[in-house]
Order: structure tokens, then C-alpha cells, then sequence
């Protein structure tokens, strides 16, 4: 496809999990929200699944100890996850997504991406995106911020410069004069760790990223310096990945901050799992094979699959074996992305339970 044909549509819900929950209290709207572990009155162990706007202005974000957002906000309202009802919310969004293109990613359980390549007007995207927004809004009672660009990195970096509710649209003209003041940490993939050696490059912004000799990017950071520096200047060819095919269907999220927290670890690996067994028992599909995905500091990826006997589904039977996946791929280092996937997927009657569905796997 020639640069500029391609038009991809990012949306990421603001704050999902807290919004949900303000939706489901009007009487939390405007106040700091943190959704987690128990705080304990500042004793408590765990971390911070995620917080709303209002708790971030006081320095509290996903992956921090509870106790440490206990203190730097007491009055905050702690809530623990309730994460059936985000499946079920998050089901209702791709909803309302696919029925603006059929070309459609799901990458998290708050975040898809959409091809809009068909309107051939970027005008016209942004009127889509309009619409998507007034009916999530109007419809669900929560918030989203959308990118529009020539590309789904590109695209997913317009959504997050807008953040909440915001709607951004990079033509192809625009790119390369969007991203130069952006921090290279903006570009997704780019950790702390490599954002630390770039800074000591002299590369602070990605406009000093697409002007960097490219010889002295490979030598530091190898064959992927090439891609991050055209991403920087501006080109981006990826395009949406659709998941729904009949083989295989997965769910995973990158973490805001790098962690090894095994609560925040294991109650995000559940919502995955609570994400992907109601997308099919929605889609009246089983599976024969799980497999988890976790990526570490640096790009390092390592995953670990189970083939079962049979077809199977379930909520719990997903969490189990997950958990037990988890438990042989994860060496205690910071994990930057998490995810699951089901393969071998067959539709037809779920009714009739293996022994798997009533007992599980491991600790649920």
C-alpha cells in the first residue's frame, strides 16, 4: 500500500476501570478513585490496578504500592476490581466499534484498532470518530480517546497526546512535524531502560531520534534502531491485525510501569482471562489450546502453551491454566506486557462440560 492510503483508527478508553466504576457510583464522579488491592488504612499489601484523572493529580498510577497511594491520598475512594462487569463493558464498546468497519483489532480489553482505509478522506475518519465517541459516551456513560493516523503506532500515539477525551487525526503531512517535540518515551516500546541510553546519546525528543546517525543507533540498539528512527520521521506501514478469525483469539496489556508485582501480575492475567471467556461464550466457541505471553524489559518475549485433550471453555478453566502458564514463564524480573491466547477454537454446542470446567486448573 502507497504511504497515505492507509487510515487506522486507535481508541483507548480513559481510565477504564475507574470510569466504570464512577458510572456505576455517580456519586464518585469529579473524586479521586483508586481501583486495587485493600489499602488497610496504609498497611495493605498489593498495588494499584489503575486510577482515575483525579487520583493521578496527586502522583498515584498503576503498578504503585497500595500503600504508598494510601498515603499520598487517604481520602481517595479504594475499590477492589470487579472484573466481570469491565468484560461486560469492554464487550459493549467492540461492539459499537465493528460497526464502523469490519477490518478490527482488539489488542487489550480497553484498547482496538479499526482500518478506515475504505473512506479515503481523512475528513471523513474524524467524522467516524466523532460518532464513535458521542455513542460510547451517550450509550455507556464513560469516556475514550481516539488517534487517527497513517499507521496504528502513529495512531496510538495521536490518542494518548489527547488524553481524556480526546480526538486527534495525524495526516500523512502532519507526522513528522507532530512527533519531533514528543519525549521519545511516547514512542511505544521505547522503556525506561532504552529512553535512559538515548538521553545519554543526546536524544531526548523523537525529532533528535529522526535526525540521529543511524550507524551509531544500530551499534547501540541493533536492527530495531532502523524501524524506531522511520517511525520517527514520520512512516509508519502497520496496519490492523484482525484476531477474530476462526483459529485463534487473544487479549494482553502493556503495563504503564514496568512491574513484578505478582498481585497486580495475577489480577490482570485474570481480567484477561474474565475478557476472553466472555468473548466466547458471546461467540458460542470452545478451545483446545492456551497459551500465555509475557514480555520482559528490553523486548525480551517468552511464552509457555498447553494443548488439552479436548475442547473446553470457561472463565475458570482459563484462569487456571493461565495462572499455572504464568507461574513457568514468569523469573521475577520486571514484566513490561502480559497476555493469553486461545487457539484451536471450534463454534457449536458449549453445553455439554468436561471434567476440566467443573474442577479447573490450579488456583483459580
Amino acid at each position: 500500500m502507497i504511504h497515505g492510503q492507509r487510515i487506522i483508527l486507535h481508541l483507548d478508553m480513559d481510565s477504564f476501570y475507574a470510569s466504570v466504576e464512577a458510572r456505576e457510583r455517580p456519586g464518585l464522579a469529579g473524586k479521586p478513585v483508586v481501583v486495587g488491592a485493600d489499602p488497610c488504612g496504609g498497611a495493605g499489601r498489593g498495588v494499584v490496578c489503575t486510577c482515575s484523572y483525579e487520583a493521578r493529580r496527586y502522583g498515584i498510577h498503576s503498578a504503585m504500592p497500595i500503600s504508598r497511594a494510601y498515603q499520598l491520598c487517604p481520602d481517595a475512594v479504594f475499590l477492589p476490581p470487579d472484573f466481570n462487569l469491565y468484560a461486560r463493558v469492554s464487550s459493549s464498546v467492540m461492539e459499537i466499534l465493528k460497526r464502523y468497519s469490519g477490518i478490527f483489532e482488539q489488542v487489550s480489553i480497553d484498547e482496538a484498532f479499526l482500518d478506515l482505509s475504505s473512506l479515503a478522506s481523512y475528513s471523513a475518519a474524524r467524522e467516524v470518530g466523532e460518532r464513535i465517541k458521542e455513542e460510547i459516551t451517550c450509550d455507556l456513560k464513560i469516556t475514550c480517546s481516539i488517534g487517527i493516523a497513517p499507521g496504528r503506532i502513529l495512531a496510538k500515539i495521536a490518542s494518548d497526546s489527547q488524553k481524556p477525551n480526546g480526538l486527534t487525526v495525524l495526516t500523512p503531512g502532519d507526522t513528522r512535524g507532530f512527533l519531533a517535540p514528543l519525549p521519545v518515551e511516547k514512542i511505544p516500546g521505547i522503556g525506561k531502560k532504552a529512553a535512559h541510553e538515548m538521553h545519554r546519546l543526546g536524544i531526548a525528543t523523537i525529532g533528535d531520534l529522526a535526525a540521529a546517525d543511524i550507524q551509531q543507533l544500530i551499534g547501540k540498539f541493533g536492527r530495531r534502531a532502523a524501524d524506531l528512527q522511520t517511525l520517527a520521521r514520520g512512516y509508519d506501514e502497520r496496519g490492523v491485525q484482525p484476531r477474530t478469525s476462526s483459529r485463534s483469539v487473544s487479549r494482553e496489556t502493556t503495563f504503564e510501569v514496568d512491574t513484578c508485582d505478582p498481585d497486580l501480575l495475577l489480577q490482570m492475567l485474570d481480567t484477561l482471562a474474565s475478557d476472553l471467556s466472555l468473548w466466547c461464550d458471546e461467540n458460542r466457541v470452545s478451545f483446545r489450546t492456551i497459551s500465555v505471553k509475557v514480555r520482559y524489559q528490553g523486548f525480551v518475549t517468552r511464552t509457555r502453551a498447553k494443548t488439552l485433550a479436548t475442547h473446553t471453555a470457561g472463565v475458570q478453566v482459563i484462569r487456571g491454566y493461565a495462572r499455572d502458564l504464568f507461574s513457568e514463564v514468569c523469573d521475577g524480573r520486571n514484566i513490561r506486557l502480559i497476555g493469553i491466547r486461545l487457539a484451536g477454537l471450534r463454534s457449536g454446542d458449549r453445553h455439554q462440560k468436561t471434567i476440566d470446567e467443573f474442577c479447573g486448573s490450579g488456583d483459580p
